[in-house]
């Protein structure tokens, strides 16, 4: 046996309770382990500590495993009568078999070995508050992404000096073209018709720059944009419509006209928001372009974004009163933090407690674009933005000789990463305003929709980019914050395109196999380039997914009723095609 392939502890994602009820164990072993047992009870069943008495539990195999590319995940839920959960584990490889404890691997011999104390795993109580809960109605939720600047001009007379022509085509981000908080507002009906019903704005508080990810003021919307009491009708208007909002906090750093940071540079060490920021040493060169040299931190290398000290309870309580002040008067629905990994947890755990105090169902989501565990053990984030599945997802069809079985073992990989009631609320995205658009990335309309198809079924929570709904151009940062082409849409340039992904929302929305955590992959024996999946929901329906990612022909079997198809004719799916069923 691999032995060192094997991981276990009683803490993470390998060991947690769902609810007050369910004790979900997952174990990690190499693929020579052909069988996994657990045995399970109350630490306390023969009696407390002491005695000529063994503790031996109750065996139950695990059938439940799925597979990474080195290692098999083994899963199973038990329900602990008392909450008190103490176990170990059976290996077995072929004719062989091995215990595991917390403290190693033992024969049967040797475990029985007289004298012998076993370290058993122990999980010591389920308190109710220390459980990972997460907003239920995060999984339900079809996200849509808006940069507001980009979005749509609301015409209320608000718009920056040298505003350009609304267009669709290549922009910067030194360019203005008036999008606005009334735009949007004048565009929840065609959100509401698409099937969305949850918007992540990014940032609209006060900045210097078309992006606002340089804040200036945190209390005020920026005037180009509106003001509160428009923001506030937005709230109200798209709440009317099921429409949840979602704020960008950027609370990593600010602009470099913020108040304080002024105060900083006038008075330096005098100022009494000098341990606001991160300085090194005083005085700076204030002209530099880069900040290298170490004098201060900011964000990457920037220097007009100093880095705020969330290590200071100062500048926490600061950035606490503003997300009081916006989430009791204009009954926010969430709030991204960008550059999450980056701010202290101690503030991360202060913001949950807030917020979830304010308002228990608020969804905290984290800009982390890699492993993020340390952040999702129930005292942070909900969630964080889940980059790693869209690179999953992007990376099959960039590596041709990849198979269907290494896309198997690299989703495996993203639901295996977190606890289940996370995986439930990750917020899943294909592009964003830090990425190139979906389809410059694949530069085929049928991968598009193959990738958005995928989008749509995996647990979590999908979000759509602006203008992803008929595959808007552009490429990386800034092209990929193009206008929304409103005339266009209007003349019915993008309506088959739009209706579509409108056939995917709906079917995400209105099926309940589409949002579940339980799935599986189905090898195909005779082409590797088959994606093959089925979901089930908790009622046992399931729904059937194929795609077609190699060149031939694939034969399909139509066992139900047909919800989504492209590129299929009578049996036959054609290369790049999509097809799903319900089975």
């Amino acid at each position: 046996m691999k032995l060192e392939a094997v991981y276990h502890r009683t803490s993470d994602n390998y060991s947690y309770p769902l609810n007050e009820e369910d004790l979900i164990i997952n174990l990690k072993t190499g693929h020579d382990i052909e069988k996994v047992y657990i045995y399970y009870g109350d630490p306390f069943e023969n009696g407390i500590l002491g005695g000529n008495w063994k503790w031996s539990g109750v065996e139950e195999e695990i059938i439940y495993r799925k597979n990474l590319t080195r290692h098999i995940w083994w899963t199973t839920t038990v329900k602990p009568q008392y909450k008190r959960c103490k176990y170990y584990f059976k290996l077995v490889s072929g004719n062989q078999s091995i215990y595991y404890f917390e403290d190693g691997f033992y024969t049967e011999h040797e475990m029985n070995h007289q004298g012998k104390s076993l370290s058993y795993f122990t999980f010591p109580w389920m308190n109710a508050i220390d459980i990972n809960t997460t907003p239920d109605w995060v999984n339900n939720t079809v996200w849509y992404q808006i940069f507001p600047e980009r979005f749509c001009n609301g015409d209320t007379g608000n718009d920056p000096e040298g505003t350009k022509p609304w267009g669709f085509h290549r922009v910067t981000n030194e360019e203005y073209y008036g999008g606005d908080l009334q735009g949007i507002i004048d565009r929840l009906d065609y959100l509401q018709d698409l099937g969305i019903n949850g918007i992540y704005l990014t940032p609209i508080f006060e900045a210097g720059s078309s992006h606002k990810y340089d804040t200036t003021d945190y209390k005020r919307i920026d005037p180009h944009f509106g003001d509160e009491k428009v923001f506030k009708t937005l709230v109200d208007k798209a709440h009317e419509k099921g429409i949840r909002i979602m704020l960008d906090g950027v609370f990593n750093h600010c602009g470099k006209s913020f108040a304080p940071w002024l105060d900083v540079l006038e008075h330096g060490p005098e100022s009494k928001y000098y341990n606001w920021f991160m300085i090194n040493k005083w005085p700076f060169d204030k002209g530099v372009h880069n900040t290298k040299d170490g004098s201060f931190y900011s964000f990457a290398f920037t220097p007009r974004m100093p880095k705020l000290n969330t290590n200071n309870t100062e500048v926490n309580q600061y950035l606490l009163d503003i997300v009081e002040y916006w989430v009791k008067n204009f009954d926010i629905d969430g709030l991204r933090l960008d550059v999450a990994n980056e701010v202290s947890h101690r503030f991360c755990k202060e913001l949950r407690r807030l917020t979830k105090a304010i308002k228990p169902d608020f969804y905290l989501l984290g800009e982390i674009w890699h492993d993020a565990m340390t952040w999702l053990t129930g005292d942070e984030f909900d969630a964080v933005m889940n980059y790693p599945l869209a690179t999953s997802i992007t990376d099959f069809w960039l590596y041709p000789e990849k198979t269907s079985y290494d896309f198997e073992c690299s989703i495996n990989h993203n639901f295996t990463m977190y606890m289940q009631q996370t995986n439930n609320v990750l917020f899943n995205l294909l592009d964003s305003h830090d990425t190139n658009r979906l389809i410059d990335k694949v530069k085929d309309i049928d991968i598009f929709y193959q990738q958005l198809a995928l989008l749509f079924t995996m647990p979590g929570s999908p979000c759509i980019y602006y203008g992803t709904e008929f595959a808007m151009e552009g490429s990386y940062d800034p092209d990929c914050r193009r206008c929304m082409p409103w005339e266009e849409i209007a003349s019915g340039l993008f309506a088959e395109k739009i209706e579509k992904t409108k056939s995917l929302i709906n079917l995400r929305k209105s099926n309940n196999a589409f949002k579940s955590k339980h799935f599986h992959f189905i090898e195909d024996k005779k082409d590797k380039r088959i994606i093959h999946l089925i979901k089930t929901d908790e009622d046992h329906k399931q729904v059937e997914v194929i795609l077609n990612c190699s060149e031939q022909e694939h034969k399909i079997e139509r066992k139900g009723n047909e919800l989504f198809s492209l590129l299929a004719v009578d049996t036959i799916l054609k290369p790049k095609g999509v097809y799903i069923q319900q089975i």
